[in-house]
């Protein structure tokens, strides 16, 4: 949008005044994305290792995430299919009544460009279905 604007106004002001000195580059380009980083909060799964708060950091790959990797390569999966795996259950959604158990999870940063701030637990159906949609970048959750 800016790169619209600039190129409109230079337009405007070389037919109204003549022609004008070369624009810096810089203000042609689009700015470069901002790396996909997420801060992924765990509690209660049942697997002390996996408790914790970490760092998610994709294109590139790092953090302190145990299986960053494998967690960029998931969350690459659902880019590709243009799919949001942060979004919550549509509230139109009919769920088992299950419990999954007390595990809750809180992914926040920016992923693809925006914002993110989800929160996961396992207290129905969707919501288990939800977190194991997006396991590794969620741990497994014992039984």
């Amino acid at each position: 949008m800016l790169r619209s604007l600039v190129l409109a106004s230079v337009a405007s002001a070389a037919l109204a005044s003549g022609p004008l000195p070369p624009l810096p580059l810089g203000l042609l380009q689009e700015p470069a994305p901002k790396p996909d980083q997420l801060t992924v909060t765990v509690s209660r799964t049942g697997n002390p290792r996996a408790d914790g708060s970490y760092e998610l950091t994709c294109k590139p790959v790092g953090g302190t995430h145990p299986e960053a990797k494998r967690a960029c390569a998931r969350l690459e999966s659902f880019a590709a299919e243009d799919t949001d795996p942060f979004a919550p259950v549509s509230t139109r959604s009919l769920c088992t009544q299950q419990h999954g158990g007390p595990a809750t999870a809180r992914v926040t940063g920016t992923w693809r460009g925006k914002p993110v701030d989800a929160a996961f637990d396992q207290k129905n159906g969707c919501e288990i279905s939800r977190w194991k949609d997006l396991e590794p970048v969620l741990p497994s959750v014992r039984s």
